[in-house]
């Protein structure tokens, strides 16, 4: 059973993800919260796997809600829900834990996929959307914590920073194999091996990482 938090201050949007969840046999709603200051309280009391976490709340916004959430030990999964696909405050929400974002108007079917791929580990936010917001936002919403430089990198090897760029770029592992003529397993290695030597939880914060120390670097606006 996947234990589920709803975090909104929009009442009717957390009646409509409780409609939805409810009817799923694997799916709980054990707890909602119309602000982040609730939430992380009602968190210290209930147990959840996976939080939906609004961006943009009153007296704890969903980023800073989010870093609260993910600095408890054994703290459940973070799911940034806005109402914009290229919301600044969600590349912050991603830097500060969550495990990826998707659009309030999202289908049934995507966010119950979306749940049930967060509790498995895995990131929601396609590369490609990732990318698009960071092509945006990077350049001025890269913060001080935690920094990081081109020196981070040098641990990998040749072919894992080959494979990092074109995560960052948006690339399925399917893709980067025919791009490099890999076997799919062997990129999906690549991109493990990276993940653990870089400290990084998933594809989501490599992309961040790839900005953040220019081996991807922010397009221009025209």
């Amino acid at each position: 059973m996947i234990r589920v938090v709803l975090v909104d201050d929009q009442e009717l949007v957390r009646v409509g993800f409780r409609m939805v969840l409810d009817v799923e046999p694997d799916i709980e709603v054990v707890g909602e919260a119309g602000d982040g200051e609730t939430a992380v309280e009602l968190l210290r009391a209930v147990a959840a796997d996976v939080v939906l976490v609004d961006i943009r709340m009153p007296l704890l916004d969903g980023v800073e809600t989010t870093r609260r959430i993910r600095a408890a030990a054994d703290g459940p999964r973070v799911l940034i829900l806005t109402t914009f696909d290229l919301d600044e405050y969600a590349y912050a929400a991603l830097k500060a834990g969550a495990s990826g974002f998707m659009l309030k108007e999202v289908s049934p079917p995507d966010l119950l996929s979306a749940i049930r791929a967060v509790h498995s580990g895995n990131a929601v936010v396609a590369p490609s959307t990732t990318r698009r917001l960071l092509d945006r936002f990077a350049g001025r919403l890269v913060t001080d914590d935690d920094p990081r430089t081109p020196e981070s990198l040098e641990v990998l090897t040749a072919r894992e920073r080959e494979v990092l760029v074109l995560v960052a770029r948006g690339l399925s592992n399917a893709e980067i194999a025919d791009r490099l003529h890999l076997a799919e397993a062997t990129v999906k290695a690549h991109v493990g091996r990276f993940l653990t030597k870089l400290d990084l939880r998933d594809r989501v914060q490599a992309v961040v990482l790839a900005y953040e120390t220019g081996l991807v670097e922010v397009r221009p606006k025209s």
